[in-house]
């Protein structure tokens, strides 16, 4: 397996592509570029953002995520770390791929001061739930989303 590393703007087709390869994904990503575009020049223009590609070893991005570093006040001033869309590409499933990207941001969130990691996976996604009770998260907290 390669390594992770920060997302260049030419990765974008990889990365959308992993956004639309699951059932949730292929409803909802769009196929019109310029959103994403727009996001990753965001995203890369914050500090306290970081979308990262895994790479195979002979290239190809396999993986991806996105590590938000969100300061706050409770936890005694701590930021947190909250961990999103995180993929996989289909054939490289159950590769350790997932541990790797996720450990990878256990340890940038570390690194950055954070005081906690978290992260939100749908309830239909039964295998991330074991993935990530694997890897010592506790699913401890009930969320909500409002779409807009």
């Amino acid at each position: 397996m390669g390594s992770v590393r920060r997302a260049r703007r030419a990765d974008l087709p990889a990365l959308v592509a992993l956004l639309r390869d699951d059932p949730l994904g292929a409803a909802r990503e769009s196929t019109d570029p310029a959103p994403y575009e727009a996001a990753f020049d965001a995203i890369d223009a914050d500090p306290n953002q970081a979308l990262v590609c895994l790479d195979d070893a002979d290239g190809p991005v396999i993986g991806t995520l996105q590590l938000t570093v969100i300061p706050g006040l409770s936890r005694g001033g701590r930021s947190r770390g909250q961990i999103e869309a995180v993929r996989v590409r289909a054939d490289r499933r159950g590769t350790g791929a997932g541990r790797l990207l996720v450990e990878w941001a256990v340890a940038e969130s570390r690194r950055r001061g954070c005081g906690l990691v978290q992260l939100t996976t749908d309830r239909s996604r039964a295998d991330a739930h074991r993935f990530y009770a694997g890897l010592g998260f506790v699913d401890s907290h009930r969320g909500f989303k409002l779409a807009l």
